[in-house]
C-alpha cells in the first residue's frame, strides 16, 4: 500500500503516521507538508507545498497512492470564517480534484465531525461545511470515500490545549466518558479506526463516533 497523509503534524495525523510506519503493509507514506519534515524514515517521502489549494496534477506520486488520510484542519473560533472554509472545504477538495484525474480508484480517507450536516442548511458554520465538503467528496465519486464524525476527541498525548474551551474538556472527559460512546473518543482508538478502514475498506461511508467504537470491537 502507498499511502498520502495530509495533517501529519496534528493530533490525529501524527497517530496515523505512526501506524503506517509500524505496519509492514504500507511500502511507502507521502506526506504533504508546509515545512521539511525532521523524522527521517525510509518510509516517508515527504512533498512541500505552500499552498494546499494548487497541486501538481502531473505529479508522478499521485498515479501511487492507495489511500489518502485527510486530517488537516482547524479548530473553530482560532481562526476566520474564510480561512476555516478554505481549510475544511478547499484543501480536500483541491487534492482529491488532483488525484481524480491520475488515481480515480484512491481510497479517501477524511476526518470530519460530529453533526456534519448533509443539508447544507446548519446556521453553525463547523456542521455546514463539513456537510458541504462531505457532499463534494462523495460527487468526484472515487474509488471509495469514508468519513470520520467524532465527537469530542480527547488527546491522549497531553497537548497545550488551542482553546480555553478545550481546556474545559479535558476537565470534563472523564464525566463525558462515563455518558458513554456518543460523546468522546480517545485520540489513538479514532486514529486506529481510521486506519483499520483505509486498509480493509468498508461498506460503510459515514462513521458517526458510536460506529468508530464498535471497529475497535
Amino acid at each position: 500500500m502507498n499511502v498520502l497523509l495530509c495533517g501529519s503534524s496534528g493530533m490525529i495525523g501524527q497517530e496515523i503516521l505512526s501506524l503506517c510506519l509500524a505496519d509492514e503493509r504500507v511500502k511507502k507514506i507521502h506526506l504533504l507538508l508546509r515545512k521539511p519534515l525532521e523524522l527521517e524514515n525510509k518510509k516517508i517521502e515527504a512533498h512541500l507545498l505552500s499552498d494546499f489549494n494548487k497541486h501538481n496534477k502531473n505529479a508522478p506520486y499521485l498515479k501511487q497512492i492507495d489511500i489518502v488520510f485527510f486530517c488537516i484542519g482547524v479548530y473553530t473560533g482560532t481562526v476566520s470564517r474564510a480561512l476555516f472554509s478554505e481549510v475544511t472545504i478547499a484543501y480536500p477538495l483541491a487534492l482529491a480534484k488532483a488525484l481524480k484525474e491520475q488515481n480515480a480508484k484512491v481510497r479517501f480517507i477524511l476526518l470530519s465531525g460530529a453533526g456534519a450536516d448533509p443539508t447544507e442548511k446548519s446556521k453553525m458554520m463547523f456542521a455546514q461545511d463539513k456537510g458541504i465538503v462531505e457532499n463534494r467528496l462523495r460527487e468526484l465519486q472515487l474509488g471509495d470515500f469514508d468519513s470520520f464524525r467524532p465527537a469530542y476527541i480527547y488527546p491522549v498525548k497531553k497537548r497545550k490545549e488551542p482553546q480555553f474551551t478545550y481546556q474545559i474538556a479535558r476537565w470534563l472527559y472523564p464525566l463525558l466518558k462515563h455518558l458513554g460512546k456518543k460523546y468522546s473518543i480517545p485520540s489513538i482508538v479514532l486514529a486506529q479506526a481510521m486506519f483499520l478502514v483505509g486498509m480493509k475498506g468498508s461498506n460503510v461511508e459515514i462513521f458517526e463516533n458510536v460506529q468508530i467504537w464498535k471497529l475497535q470491537a
